[in-house]
């Protein structure tokens, strides 16, 4: 029963903005079932596995997904996602979690005044261009979710929607399809450590489920306009936690991954 509401929450609210919800379950997992960080990192990661793909499934049969922007994604983010976790030694882990914070709120000023940018961020560029964009933005992806240990499904889906003009909907079923990949590889390494709360798993999966279902037949109800505004409030939410987060001198870099 425990895992159930666990993974109910995460499962609504991580599918209805096309992220994983790790950040959501793995602070529920810390704070109130008192599990160790690896152990909710582990956890976590099987739960996004199962979001993504029904998730993904729900936004295709709406119409809202992009198979090839979306392998496009997944591709360069697993070239780069090591790269990025090695980088992450150079500076203090609460250091950068700040930054990733600041950066967030950048990224929500933007969709706020996006009906007021330029053209050029409206999606009017050539297709070509269209793709290399996706290109950068998948590498770019890959490194800072290794770097901090998050997934790409909070950078992705705002940088599709400002600089490559794909609608929020559409933005949000590549996102969601695009992070099985590096969620399953991720998974399956905290299951091999033994990260992973067996027990937990199947009331976690049902919730995770139930959640999806109805999270992404609600998001199709949305309007685009207050789509995006739902987004912009996880960003916010998600920036205040990463910027609260306090001095840790002793903190080690990891290899881990966590999608959101």
């Amino acid at each position: 029963m425990t895992g159930l509401w666990v993974g109910l929450i995460p499962g609504v609210r991580g599918v209805l903005v096309g992220v994983g919800g790790g950040v959501i379950m793995i602070p529920l997992m810390t704070e109130v079932l008192r599990f160790r960080q690896q152990e909710a990192h582990g956890t976590s990661l099987v739960a996004v596995v199962f979001t993504a793909v029904a998730g993904s499934f729900i936004y295709y049969l709406h119409g809202s997904a992009d198979i090839p922007a979306s392998a496009i994604l997944a591709a360069m983010a697993l070239c780069t996602v090591r790269l990025g976790a090695k980088y992450c030694c150079f500076l203090p882990e609460w250091k950068l979690k700040r930054y990733f914070g600041c950066f967030l709120l950048l990224i929500a000023l933007l969709l706020l005044l996006k009906p007021f940018l330029p053209p050029v961020l409206e999606g009017t560029l050539p297709d070509w261009i269209r793709w290399c964009v996706l290109v950068v933005l998948g590498v770019l992806t890959g490194f800072i979710s290794g770097m901090m240990g998050v997934g790409g499904g909070i950078f992705m889906v705002p940088m599709m929607v400002i600089m490559v003009g794909i609608s929020q909907h559409t933005a949000q079923g590549i996102s969601l399809l695009a992070m099985i990949p590096a969620s399953t590889v991720g998974a399956w390494t905290h299951w091999r450590a033994g990260n992973t709360r067996k027990s937990l798993l199947p009331g976690l999966i049902a919730g995770v489920l139930a959640g999806v279902y109805a999270g992404g037949s609600f998001a199709h109800v949305i309007p685009e306009t207050g789509l995006r505004f739902v987004f912009i409030a996880l960003l916010v939410y998600t920036a205040t936690r990463y910027l609260r987060t306090k001095p840790k001198p002793d903190a080690t870099c990891t290899l881990q991954n966590r999608p959101e």
